[in-house]
């Protein structure tokens, strides 16, 4: 079983800002779910639910790490 990262557990004392940016911010709202997509692809990959090439994987990880830095990098400026 591969360990969460979704933007709760990732950033627990964001829990609040989290919420508030997803209801008024669009674009947050947008790279969140993205984020969110990608994070349970990878995560299917990882538990064998979904077949991949290991590129791919990476290639989606590398994703995955470039939204997470926007989103944090979006709640640090909110707070």
């Amino acid at each position: 079983m591969t360990d969460k990262h979704d933007l709760i557990h990732e950033f627990p004392e964001y829990r609040d800002a989290i919420h508030e940016l997803k209801m008024k911010d669009n674009h947050f709202a947008r790279l969140f779910d993205e984020y969110h997509d990608i994070d349970h692809e990878i995560v299917r990959i990882e538990n064998g639910a979904e077949a991949s090439s290991d590129d791919y994987l990476e290639d989606r990880k590398k994703i995955r790490l470039k939204l997470k830095d926007e989103l944090f990098s979006m709640l640090r400026r909110e707070t």
